[in-house]
């Protein structure tokens, strides 16, 4: 079942990183939900709720009704929140975390909840910070697959939210248009290709992002 799972969430496999773009295109689609939940000056948490499309939620629906009564009750959606739990452990959720342009270390969700709702398959879970996580500086946050084979976007500046955002920080949503970001880094594309032609992260480039901009506290 699992193996399965895989096949069809990640079938397109982890794309070579000199495949343009172009070449490269989604398979699964799902609506995005981030709250950015704040806590004495620090990011407490990220609190992710994604919603797939309807040909996706189907092929779960299918793969995972196991009494074949066209729904799938406690202990399928049981099964499904742990396949995707293991499924995405080795890319970090598809969720990133910079703080000043340096990656942030987030833990493994406890678990991911499954549920339907209007025959679509939603998913909901939380991810704390390795460490403390002061708000203070630029921060960034979003959501990607590396693999370009699921496309999970924020259809409305609204659905990135930060909760008890202090005073000191101004926040705001950046959608980068695909050939600009190309542009703009595209002597860092072609040095880390030379270096490392798998490691060459351009779907990252393109992901809808929340940026935070916060003076120090004091």
């Amino acid at each position: 079942m699992a193996i399965r799972f895989r096949s069809f969430l990640l079938g397109g496999g982890l794309l070579a990183a000199a495949t343009s773009h172009a070449d490269a295109h989604p398979h699964v689609f799902a609506e995005a939900r981030l709250e950015v939940a704040v806590k004495d000056g620090n990011v407490e948490a990220l609190r992710h709720v994604w919603r797939f499309d309807d040909l996706f939620s189907s092929t779960v629906l299918f793969e995972f009704d196991q009494n074949r009564d066209l729904k799938l009750d406690h202990e399928e959606l049981e099964m499904v929140g742990s396949v995707i739990h293991e499924s995405l452990a080795e890319f970090g959720y598809f969720q990133f975390v910079t703080a000043d342009g340096k990656d942030i270390a987030m833990n493994a969700p406890e678990s991911i909840v499954a549920m339907f709702e209007n025959q679509q398959l939603m998913i909901v879970f939380e991810s704390r910070p390795a460490e403390v996580l002061a708000l203070d500086g630029d921060l960034h946050f979003g959501v990607y697959d590396p693999t370009f084979y699921t496309a999970i976007d924020f259809y409305d500046d609204d659905n990135l939210v930060v909760v008890a955002m202090p005073e000191a920080c101004a926040k705001k949503v950046v959608r980068p248009d695909p050939d600009e970001a190309l542009a703009m880094n595209q002597q860092s594309l072609t040095d880390a290709f030379f270096n490392d032609p798998g490691g060459v992260d351009m779907s990252k480039l393109f992901a809808t992002r929340l940026e935070l901009t916060c003076g120090a506290e004091g």
